[in-house]
């Protein structure tokens, strides 16, 4: 089974007026991103996986929206919408921003009326302490409902999203407090993929995922042989984080890995345990099933 653990929402239901157009060059150094796109454009990159998680960013209290990949109205709406296009291969994930006064109604609002099975946060960009009490009420409702939560971890090229939110070290307290909270950890927390690394191997419910490895190579390889050298790579999810990258770019970025240490006569990584990345049962993983 191949489930694609990051993926985020179109921008719009249909074809994407040639006016409403975005195209974006920080996110992918060296390549243009168009971060507006149609569901019928997302399900056909979603073409080769058997699932995948969808799901937007709560915007700041007070704002409409998100620097990054914004979407206008409430986003677990648009998440259970898009889902409900294709209900056996799309499961939508909730966002709420944990400083807002009804976010405990919002999380069960979610789940009861829309069907949403997990959450994603992205502290840098939502600009809320990850370890803060107003957070910490957030997971400890996630816990109670079994809700895997995917957060956004590692740098970013917007100014306005502190990086400290996004350090990989505010995971080691969060899953200290709530241990059967399952946690996914996106990019690999880039470039911080040491401590990454060391907060997968201690604890039992976190996981990192691959989303965005393929954009820097050097860095992926470097990433994948510390996991390897600690016997990690087991806890690496397949992800893709469309639409900067898509599932079928970063299928062949892992089974061309190898190609690239040969290329710089680079100890090779096994195998089967990077095709074990792309075929692995994230939905049991994370209780989705």
């Amino acid at each position: 089974m191949i489930v694609d653990v990051h993926t985020h929402l179109p921008t719009h239901d249909g074809l994407v007026p040639d006016d409403e157009v975005v195209i974006e060059s920080a996110m992918r150094p060296g390549s243009n991103v168009r971060l507006t796109n149609s569901v019928d454009d997302y399900l056909d990159a979603m073409g080769p996986v058997d699932a995948a998680f969808v799901f937007g960013i709560a915007p700041r209290p007070g704002e409409d929206s998100v620097q990054v990949l914004a979407n206008q109205g409430n986003v677990n709406d648009i998440a259970a919408k898009v889902a409900a296009r294709a209900p056996d291969k799309i499961i939508g994930f909730m966002s709420v921003h944990p400083d807002e006064a009804d976010v405990l109604d919002e999380i069960e609002r979610s789940v009861s009326d829309l069907g949403l099975r997990g959450m994603k946060l992205g502290p840098n960009y939502q600009n809320f302490d990850p370890t803060g009490e107003n957070a910490f009420r957030v997971y400890e409702r996630a816990q109670k409902l079994g809700l895997p939560i995917v957060f956004h971890q590692g740098t970013s090229p917007f100014p306005d999203a502190p990086l400290r939110y996004a350090h990989p070290l505010a995971m080691d307290d969060i899953a200290a407090a709530f241990p059967d909270l399952k946690v996914v950890m996106a990019h690999m927390a880039h470039p911080w993929h040491v401590d990454c690394v060391n907060i997968i191997r201690k604890h039992p419910n976190v996981y990192a995922d691959v989303s965005g490895a393929l954009i820097r190579p050097w860095q992926a390889y470097h990433a994948f042989m510390h996991a390897h050298e600690w016997g990690m790579l087991h806890k690496l999810l397949f992800a893709s984080d469309f639409p900067v990258t898509t599932p079928t770019e970063t299928m062949s970025f892992l089974r061309g890995l190898n190609d690239y240490a040969r290329r710089y006569h680079l100890p090779e990584l096994p195998e089967d345990q990077l095709e074990a990345i792309i075929e692995r049962d994230s939905l049991a993983l994370l209780g989705l099933r």
